[in-house]
């Protein structure tokens, strides 16, 4: 087996050269020598990624997207099928963890300048996936047809006829009609086994070769002058010719980290499953009985919490979509050449407030 995988490969280095590019790539790619282990959250969204394609399409063999089957389908994977249980749980939970990630990894971006010019399109595409990610997990989480997911997606896609004008329209383009029923699971089981993944594989492709292109940021830490280099004349690869090579020495931190992140991971996937699948996500949908508390999920409590602090919801959902494009834009409104957060107390300090004021207001929908 072994020799024909080598007769294999050596088939297709002849003609395509395969050898001479991964050498060129583990030893020439060179990374900053003050270079940390927040660089390192790329590679672990990429392996958190993955493990959500395979555990969804490992669920897509026996899942059934019909308002009458979807709870029995799921039910028998968690009770019927060989590790059916497990791979429920590592698509459930790698969801919420894929989010915590990425919000880290845009926070190591956001602290670090690395999202300064010109990188403004790396900025865009990561927040661009921030977003979607949050999208696949809302339309994911209506599928198991439960309690806990039947009025959570009421409640979310009821939010849209605040909106003057287009809200009805709006909210019955998402459901498929008035109410949350067979139209709306066959649209929101489009939109998150095909519409949404794709476009976040074409996105994180380009986020890789945006980043392949321009050469990876240099961190400010450490370093005496931490003010941006770039000059907005003409386009400049960042080369670290003292740097280190990726193969093997930064290779060895990202397999660091992503042993770390697999190990927070299963740990809640064995020890704490019922964090992310509550006791209302086992029964059936029953759109005549409403459950006196129904939240969504973690990363939509501050804004669920926000929306309740208005007297009308469409205060609060401008605020919010105001700070979607705030934050979208920011390396077209952050000007400035420093990078090192302690030299930029205004915006550090600004960043600072508005993150506990998020958690503030995540606590707060938590127990609310």
């Amino acid at each position: 087996m072994i020799y024909l995988l080598k007769h294999i490969y050596e088939w297709i280095d002849v003609r395509l050269g395969v050898h001479e590019i991964i050498n060129k790539k583990r030893t020439s790619y060179l990374m900053p020598r003050n270079i940390n282990a927040w660089y390192s959250l790329g590679s672990v969204l990429l392996v958190s990624f993955v493990l959500q394609i395979t555990s969804g399409l490992l669920l897509m063999l026996y899942y059934v997207p019909d308002v009458d089957k979807a709870f029995a389908s799921v039910s028998f994977i968690m009770n019927e099928i060989p590790l059916g249980r497990l791979v429920r749980l590592l698509h459930a939970v790698g969801s919420s963890m894929m989010i915590l990630v990425l919000l880290m990894h845009m926070l190591s971006v956001l602290f670090m300048g690395s999202y300064k010019s010109p990188r403004e399109f790396h900025w865009l595409t990561g927040f661009t996936l921030l977003l979607l990610a949050m999208g696949i997990s809302l339309t994911g989480y209506l599928l198991p047809w439960n309690q806990l997911s039947f009025w959570a997606t009421t409640v979310a896609t009821d939010t849209g006829n605040a909106i003057p004008l287009v809200g009805e329209y709006l909210v019955e383009l998402l459901r498929g009609g008035h109410q949350v029923g067979h139209h709306t699971l066959g649209r929101f089981y489009t939109l998150h086994v095909g519409i949404i993944p794709a476009t976040m594989a074409v996105l994180i492709i380009i986020h890789i070769l945006l980043v392949q292109r321009t050469g990876i940021s240099t961190p400010p830490f450490g370093l005496e002058d931490t003010t941006n280099k770039w000059k907005d004349d003409k386009f400049v690869y960042e080369e670290h010719p003292d740097g280190i090579p990726f193969f093997p020495n930064f290779l060895l931190q990202d397999l660091i980290s992503i042993s770390l992140y697999l190990a927070f991971f299963m740990t809640f996937v064995f020890f704490f499953p019922n964090l992310f699948i509550p006791a209302a996500a086992y029964m059936p949908a029953n759109p005549l009985v409403t459950p006196s508390h129904i939240k969504p999920e973690w990363y939509f409590l501050a804004n669920y919490q926000t929306l309740k602090l208005f007297p009308s919801e469409i205060i609060g959902i401008t605020i919010q979509l105001a700070g979607i494009f705030f934050l979208a834009m920011l390396p077209f409104f952050d000007q400035g050449a420093e990078k090192h957060p302690l030299k930029r107390p205004v915006f550090t300090c600004t960043a600072i407030s508005v993150i506990l004021i998020w958690v503030g207001f995540t606590i707060w929908g938590l127990y609310s």
